[in-house]
């Protein structure tokens, strides 16, 4: 089995889970921030929405970096609601399920930089990338919207088996 197709499962299961979350959002609570060095709820669900497509520059570029103007402007533009949130989130989930389909196994082992202004950040194969930089950073910033999700009132959907919420 080629690595993307064992990769796909997990991806699709990891991807429906994040709209579970992303759908409990409430748009009147976007600006809510737990503390003052939280992320707002907002700030936060925007940022969540647009990893799944770090997949797709992992997977078809060699480097990227930050700090540059396009790419900045390749950006999703922020959403002030929950359905636009959730456009976001489809569009980018469905330009890395493209991505992720066509990347043969070799291409799994090519190292990919990312750096911020010129200056290298860090270069790893693009599988560990894959793992640690999209999914890992996607599976850690949904559990910070679900425990904004608890302190607003807001039920909590299942994530890896039920929730208090949820059976």
């Amino acid at each position: 089995m080629a690595l993307a197709q064992a990769l796909l499962p997990e991806f699709e299961h990891e991807m429906a889970t994040l709209r579970r979350v992303i759908e409990r959002i409430p748009a009147a609570h976007l600006d809510y921030r737990p503390h003052p060095k939280s992320f707002t709820l907002g700030d936060l669900a925007n940022h969540l929405v647009s990893i799944p497509g770090w997949a797709v520059s992992t997977l078809t570029m060699t480097e990227l970096d930050f700090g540059l103007p396009e790419t900045q402007a390749r950006q999703p533009k922020p959403s002030s609601t929950t359905e636009g949130l959730l456009r976001t989130l489809d569009t980018q989930v469905e330009a890395a399920l493209g991505a992720l389909s066509k990347t043969a196994d070799e291409d799994f082992h090519v190292v990919w930089t990312l750096k911020n202004n010129g200056e290298v950040l860090f270069a790893m194969p693009r599988i560990a990338v894959y793992r640690g930089f999209v999914m890992n950073h996607l599976i850690h910033h949904r559990a910070q919207v679900a425990v904004y999700l608890r302190m607003l009132e807001v039920p909590v959907p299942s994530i890896y088996g039920p929730s208090a919420d949820e059976n």
